[in-house]
């Protein structure tokens, strides 16, 4: 359940593994947080650890996945935009250079390709003079958010997949078992209830990013997903004056803060229309999408900081979107312990792009070759130690759920289904539902010939 670049990636690597793939979202495809974001494929901000390992695969399999594309997309199909653009992070303070240098260090100390820049006005002219730091990563890379998911649709239609749009899931269809924890067999998800009828599947598959806890709570698990509000400045056309991604050591820790509270950091990046995109900020306001004047602000004096020439740059708009946050700051990947059938692809925060394509081939792997299963998922298990549990069906199991469910343990399943979207779903079935694109982002009603102007 999910159309967004997540559920579009798992519908595309099932449907060629020959499963029978229905996505389903209760907006339209790419219509989410994916069309809110700028595409980033990101080493620079991640340190040692899963999420790191999870983003050098995700790097790779764009490689393959790029060429595999050129042979399943029609022709004249949008470019992808995929640029290893690299990405430049900097300092403008003693402690700022002291904490971001300590933290490439433990970078390097992995494999990360990153390189200290003595002179960073030989990559950026425009940069302010008062660097205390500066570190060039050429392994970050960027692509086209809105193009790259209708793109992994668009492959997963043309192995069978049906992509079902403005179709809500309401319920769960259980199989056997008895209510009480523990109390004979256990039940099993055997489909959903949707808006446009029911659903059977083998699998059922949350993808549904900041959603994901509400069609999870719909089926009556709970899952420790909620909404990271950030906001973005889009400038007028320009002629190029940002080079590459640039922002500043704040944004690392903003990354990986769990507070609720307004975070600014500055980033700033040029787009292929010549628009220049200003994040970022991080705040946790549930489903409030207010555009308020003390965030924009906050923007525009921190890129100030880094590109004094915005001063004169006319901001034509503003927007913002959601991101799935979880507190451990890992996504969930994996099935449910509490209901056969059931299993997860969210949480992936600002992240989502950057890890679509690994996601999409762990949970391929879990579902249909466990025994080749890697050690890399127990990382991101949805009941490892430490994640906490709850959201809107209450803190662990329900016991009387949307259809009075009262759900116990899991288990790996058949088939595929891909869910999500604003709080979609998407199952199992059979039978193409056409070639080509089926909508694009917030700001355009079909596929995107420009890079996305997104929020960072």
């Amino acid at each position: 359940m999910g159309a967004g670049i997540v559920g579009a990636a798992i519908a595309r690597v099932l449907a060629r593994a020959g499963c029978d793939v229905v996505v389903v979202d209760r907006g339209g495809t790419a219509g989410g947080t994916s069309a809110s974001g700028e595409g980033n494929i990101l080493v620079s901000d991640k340190g040692p650890g899963a999420e790191l390992q999870l983003t050098w695969r995700t790097l790779a399999a764009w490689d393959r996945v790029r060429e595999e594309l050129r042979d399943e997309l029609p022709a004249g199909f949008p470019d992808l935009e995929f640029d290893h653009k690299g990405g430049l992070v900097v300092a403008t303070t003693p402690q700022g250079a002291e904490d971001l240098l300590a933290f490439v260090r433990t970078q390097r100390a992995v494999g990360v390709r990153a390189e200290n820049v003595d002179d960073a006005h030989e990559l950026e002219p425009d940069l302010t003079p008062g660097l205390t730091a500066a570190v060039f990563y050429p392994e970050d890379a960027q692509v086209q958010p809105v193009v790259a998911t209708e793109a992994l649709l668009a492959a997963a239609r043309r192995y069978g997949a049906r992509v079902r749009q403005q179709v809500e899931v309401t319920g769960p269809l259980l199989a056997g078992g008895q209510p009480a924890q523990g109390a004979g067999e256990q039940r099993r998800l055997i489909g959903v209830r949707t808006t446009a009828g029911d659903l059977f599947a083998d699998a059922v598959v949350v993808a549904a990013g900041p959603w994901s806890a509400e069609v999870a709570g719909r089926l009556g698990v709970a899952l420790p997903v909620r909404p990271r509000r950030g906001t973005v400045l889009v400038t007028s056309r320009m002629p190029v004056r940002v080079r590459h991604k640039v922002y500043d050591a704040d944004y690392v820790g903003a990354v990986g803060s769990g507070s609720a509270d307004l975070q600014v950091s500055s980033v700033v990046e040029s787009t292929a229309a010549g628009t220049v995109l200003i994040g970022s900020s991080r705040e946790r306001r549930g489903f409030d999408d207010r555009i308020e004047a003390r965030v924009l602000a906050a923007l525009a004096s921190k890129a100030l900081l880094l590109f004094p020439f915005l001063a004169d740059a006319q901001v034509i708009r503003a927007y913002g979107g959601f991101r799935p946050y979880v507190p451990d700051h890992l996504p969930i990947i994996g099935a449910d312990p509490r209901l056969p059938g059931l299993w997860h692809a969210t949480g992936h925060e600002g992240a989502g792009i950057g890890l679509s394509l690994a996601t999409a081939d762990l949970l391929h792997d879990l579902i249909l070759a466990p025994e080749k299963a890697d050690p890399l998922t127990d990382a991101f298990r949805p009941d490892r130690p430490g994640l906490v549990q709850g959201g809107p069906a209450g803190p662990g199991l329900v016991q009387g759920g949307p259809a009075g469910s009262g759900l116990v343990q899991g288990g790996p399943a058949g088939s595929g289904l891909v869910q999500g979207g604003p709080a979609g779903s998407g199952l199992v079935q059979e039978g193409p539902d056409g070639p080509g694109l089926i909508q694009g982002g917030p700001d355009r009603p079909g596929p995107v010939q420009g890079r996305r102007e997104g929020a960072a």
